[in-house]
């Protein structure tokens, strides 16, 4: 990773909620510093409203954003892949570095719930580019 952007892909189930706010921090956070994906191994038709509501609350917009399925050309690309609650329904990529985020799915939770896991998501995603960032330079 040495002197070029990493990748990071984000891959849950239906791409509509922990995937897309984890992508949306990277984006922020690291700015152009580090590539970022965003996929699911079964997408969802569209994101889940109370996430891109709790997104907003922290200034950070993914309305714009849908869920799309991941590819071959997206997993083998990423340096890091972070899976959230995908299991075996995810595709792995020889050679790659796994996360395995253990969150809660945001699906059918209230606004005050998404905000919690928004904000656990928060912290991974500050600390995973941190760290990518710094064996990047």
């Amino acid at each position: 990773m040495r002197n070029q952007r990493p990748e990071i892909l984000f891959l849950c189930v239906h791409n509509a909620g922990r995937s897309q706010m984890a992508a949306g921090f990277a984006r922020e956070i690291g700015v152009d510093r580090l590539v970022v994906h965003s996929a699911g191994s079964a997408p969802g038709e569209t994101l889940n409203c109370a996430v891109v509501e709790a997104m907003r609350e922290k200034g950070v917009d993914i309305s714009n954003e849908s869920p799309c399925k991941l590819t071959d050309e997206i997993g083998r690309s990423a340096d890091v892949i972070v899976m959230m609650g995908c299991g075996d329904e995810c595709q792995v990529y020889l050679g790659k570095r796994y996360l395995d985020w253990e969150l809660t799915d945001p699906s059918g939770k209230e606004l005050d719930e998404v905000r919690a896991i928004r904000d656990d998501v928060e912290g991974r995603v500050r600390d995973l580019v941190d760290e990518l960032v710094a064996k990047s330079s």
